[in-house]
């Protein structure tokens, strides 16, 4: 199934159209569709439209190392008040929670400048309650991501990384930075075009 799915050209949606052709018929390309949205893949865009994360082009061996992170930010919610900087700045001084992708990331690098504020939470429905208590509005406009605890956080620094991988888009080019300044730290490791590396490298500060 994703191996089909690493056939198609990279570009910012596809048409459900373009899966027919791959897998005979259009009924089989939309249980594909709903199964890789169920493992956070794809998600549907209306009208037989749809986006994959970039993730899916990552080999097979570690597939099964992004589900647990994959899970997690399909079920992400997001909160905002002011929506800018004073929102992450709050939240972080209020929540007791791991840290992921953007600030994290950038504490592990100093490449990309943090937008979006991911914490991994023990009880996400008591800390929204907790959020919107202090008023906070769920949306996905919001600047701070709650996630659920899934799968293994004994590694930190493999965590984040694996997050970035899973998340993809922007956060690719932050586990590239990851795996350079901290590759002796990774067990798992993914695969990357050599131009992004070369970027990567030009780009990190000099120490």
């Amino acid at each position: 199934m994703l191996t089909i799915m690493q056939t198609l050209d990279k570009k910012a949606a596809y048409h459900i159209s373009e899966l027919d052709g791959l897998v005979g018929s259009r009924a089989t390309a939309y249980r594909i569709m709903k199964r890789l949205q169920e493992l956070g893949f794809a998600e549907a865009k209306g009208r037989g439209y749809f986006t994959i994360r970039t993730s899916i082009y990552q080999p097979y061996r570690i597939w099964p190392k992004l589900i647990p992170s994959l899970s997690a930010l399909r079920r992400a919610r997001y909160f905002g008040r002011a929506y800018n900087e004073s929102d992450v700045t709050y939240v972080r001084k209020m929540l007791g929670g791991t840290e992921t992708l953007d600030y994290r990331a950038y504490e592990l690098t100093q490449l990309q400048t943090p937008y979006m504020l991911f914490f991994y939470v023990d009880n996400p429905d008591r800390v929204a309650e907790e959020l919107k208590e202090r008023g906070f509005s769920e949306g996905r406009k919001g600047r701070v991501a709650i996630l659920p605890k899934e799968g293994e956080f004994k590694d930190e620094i493999q965590r984040v990384y694996l997050d970035c991988l899973a998340f993809g888009g922007r956060s690719i080019l932050d586990a590239i930075a990851i795996e350079l300044l901290h590759g002796n730290q990774l067990e798992t490791k993914g695969e990357f075009p050599i131009e992004l590396v070369d970027k990567v490298r030009e780009e990190l500060p000099s120490k």
